[in-house]
């Protein structure tokens, strides 16, 4: 059963991040924002978590994770409607505050909650459903946002997901809340004697890989697609497809490392999903987009649950949450600082060397955080 209420609020929170996401640029510009604006704006998503990422990480620990997902539910909620309440910029920037730090609540107690009910034996496929019902959200969320702009208006389409934000808060109240100890109250916190484990370096390497590159796609493709002329229905559809793409691999994730071992597919994952950035701006054609957002699904769908998995696995048992914590910070660190590169990049070079660089990035990372030992 408390699978299933984890299951459900988090395909109820990625729902509505998902369609509202791609409309914030499109919103922001609508409200005269540039480019460099929108880095910007992105930027702040990533900067209240990561700073305090470990910190949500050692209360989580501590007192349950019952109480950090209800309140960073509704913390979601009360950000995506704030929009709609007050239609100006400086709202969309407060609203990325506000649903930053929410989600970060959200994240870091499921995650260390799946940890602590699942064995060694059947975690990693505990956390590939984690994820697929995130990918599954991640389906659904920017085609009903993209209607909902294209029929309505982005403010319309910021109230519907706040409201539907209420169902997460709802399902929030049946989780357990099963605490960690209390150790990691008194234990100094130590970034680097946990970044001291290659296996824990490599999954946080792997993770901000594969969230900057969903990030930087999903903030910049629809600037891009909307230069093109594609309506907000056809870019919310096109990143749709690579949630759908994310949904099979992930249903393939086991039996992939079965065959191949977890460090290899991981490596020829982040390396498909750079190839797909470096394609991306060479064509306009809906079909061709819609293709290489699938390649990029794939890409990037095996990288989430096998670090994560891998996090926690490597983590001292009184201090999982907090290891959890380092991941998303170290992940925040690397959505804090890409979009505010690939704004000032986008407003000197355009929009295509966003997905060029951003390729690039993607399989260098790959390489150099490659495991060689295994290799």
């Amino acid at each position: 059963m408390t699978i299933k209420v984890v299951l459900g609020v988090t395909f109820g929170v990625y729902l509505t991040l998902s369609a509202t996401r791609p409309m914030i640029s499109l919103y922001a510009a609508s409200l005269g924002a540039n480019t460099l604006d929108v880095g910007l704006l992105a930027s702040l998503y990533a900067l209240l978590p990561l700073l305090l990422a470990m910190h949500v990480g050692k209360l989580s620990d501590v007192i349950g994770d019952r109480l950090p997902v209800v309140i960073g539910s509704a913390g979601i909620a009360i950000g995506l409607i704030l929009p709609f309440a007050i239609q100006s910029l400086w709202a969309l920037y407060l609203t990325q505050i506000i649903v930053g730090v929410s989600q970060l609540l959200c994240m870091v107690s499921v995650q260390n909650l799946i940890g602590k009910i699942t064995t060694v034996e059947n975690r990693d496929h505990q956390f590939a459903i984690f994820t697929l019902s995130a990918s599954v959200g991640n389906l659904i969320g920017p085609v009903c946002g993209g209607y909902l702009a294209d029929q309505y208006s982005y403010a319309v389409a910021f109230l519907v997901a706040g409201v539907a934000g209420v169902v997460p808060v709802l399902l929030g109240f049946f989780l357990p809340s099963i605490k960690g100890g209390t150790k990691s109250l008194v234990k100094q916190s130590s970034v680097l004697y946990f970044l001291k484990n290659p296996s824990i370096r490599r999954a946080m390497v792997t993770s901000a890989l594969v969230l900057y590159s969903r990030d930087i796609f999903i903030v910049y493709f629809p600037l891009f697609a909307s230069e093109a002329g594609l309506s907000g229905s056809t870019i919310g559809w096109i990143i749709s497809i690579q949630a759908f793409a994310q949904i099979v691999v992930r249903f393939l994730l086991a039996r992939l490392c079965d065959m191949f071992g977890r460090n290899v597919v991981l490596f020829v994952s982040i390396l498909t999903a750079g190839a797909a950035f470096l394609l991306m701006p060479m064509t306009t054609e809906t079909w061709v987009l819609g293709l290489l957002s699938g390649l990029m699904g794939l890409g990037l769908g095996c990288g989430q649950p096998l670090s994560i998995s891998t996090t926690y696995s490597a983590s001292p048992k009184d201090r999982t949450g907090e290891v959890l914590g380092l991941r998303l910070a170290v992940n925040r660190f690397s959505q804090l600082l890409a979009p505010v590169f690939f704004g000032v990049l986008g407003a000197s070079g355009g929009l295509v060397l966003v997905f060029y660089v951003s390729g690039v990035f993607l399989m260098g990372g790959a390489w150099l955080s490659r495991d060689r030992e295994a290799a």
